[in-house]
């Protein structure tokens, strides 16, 4: 009779430890994965943040089982110390900014999708002062932000131009200086300076360095290594979710934008309309078509590397497979289109 009970308590244990187990999984299951995302610069229409955006206010990130932070970087690379750090899962970064810090720095970073397929960077002229080329620039004064960018001195050898007979100036952030007649040429972020002195009343020229044959690639996303290895499903997640964003903000501009000034509340509606659309133009390419949005073509990285090098932007040569992991987007796509 001792024995039927004992056997009765024991059924009864095993019964209850498998059915806690059981729960235990379930629930660790249904929980969503919490991650991080910090955009590299205060909100506004940048399309990889709006993709972000996106995702979160149409619950894509929560389709995938993610509960997603949004955050802004202050400014000062913060969100590159907190990437290494591991208190951002991911963030975004401009191409030649990722192959800077791999050939410079070391930092274990990596593209996971790339946003900008032609470059941020141009360079603007009023149009009243008859600079139509940059063949025009001969005998200007140019104004660069921090420092001589590397598509400056790739235009200026595909066309020729005497930089000897020219003025370089650094002169910070402020388009404005260019109406104050300080410099005759400014380097500008092309989403952004362009109509900032186009509201002001004046109209300008545009110069891009992929016009002149110059490989330039732009905005990304990108995280750490040991993200990507260990937290393999939850990087795939935020893939999905985003380039699935992306494909609606692509077909619901004016409704990407309601949710851009959701974030971007004291930013102008009409500025944050030019920054997206000249995101989105950008954001196209051959590789777009044959691999999806997103798309890191390894052999315009390579490219973009050797202009670089080049230029004296990097000083180590790197390996583009230590640059840029498009194993995860792609495997979301099909002919281009994502499954």
């Amino acid at each position: 009779m001792k024995n039927s009970r004992r056997v009765k308590v024991k059924r009864l244990f095993f019964v209850f430890a498998g059915l806690m187990v059981f729960l235990l999984v379930a629930c660790t299951e249904s929980e969503p994965h919490k991650v991080t995302f910090m955009a590299g610069f205060k909100p506004q229409a940048n399309l990889p943040f709006v993709a972000a955006y996106v995702a979160q206010e149409k619950g894509y990130f929560a389709d995938e089982g993610l509960e997603v932070r949004i955050l802004h970087s202050a400014g000062g690379g913060e969100n590159m110390t907190l990437l290494l750090a591991g208190k951002v899962d991911f963030t975004t970064a401009d191409a030649n900014s990722v192959l800077k810090y791999r050939a410079s720095r070391q930092a274990p970073v990596k593209a996971i999708a790339l946003f900008g397929q032609r470059g941020q960077q141009a360079f603007i002229s009023l149009s009243e002062s008859g600079i139509k080329s940059p063949q025009d620039w001969t005998g200007k004064r140019f104004g660069y932000k921090i420092s001589i960018p590397p598509d400056y001195l790739a235009i200026a050898d595909a066309v020729g131009l005497d930089r000897d007979s020219m003025e370089e100036i650094q002169v910070g952030f402020d388009p404005r200086i260019l109406l104050e007649d300080k410099v005759d040429i400014l380097a500008v972020f092309k989403s952004n300076e362009p109509d900032t002195i186009r509201s002001m009343g004046h109209e300008v020229e545009v110069f891009e360095a992929a016009d002149y044959g110059v490989p330039t690639l732009g905005l990304t996303y990108i995280a750490t290594e040991q993200t990507i290895g260990t937290k393999t499903e939850t990087t795939k997640g935020f893939l999905r979710a985003t380039m699935r964003a992306t494909e609606f903000i692509w077909q619901n501009q004016e409704a990407a934008l309601n949710i851009v000034m959701k974030y971007a509340e004291n930013e102008n509606r009409d500025h944050m309309k030019f920054m997206l659309e000249t995101e989105l133009s950008d954001s196209l390419s051959e590789a777009t078509v044959v691999g999806g949005l997103g798309a890191l073509n390894g052999s315009r990285w390579n490219e973009l590397r050797d202009v670089l090098l080049e230029y004296g932007a990097i000083e180590e040569n790197v390996d583009i497979e230590d640059v840029i992991d498009d194993g995860l987007r792609a495997s979301l796509f099909e002919d281009g289109k994502l499954k």
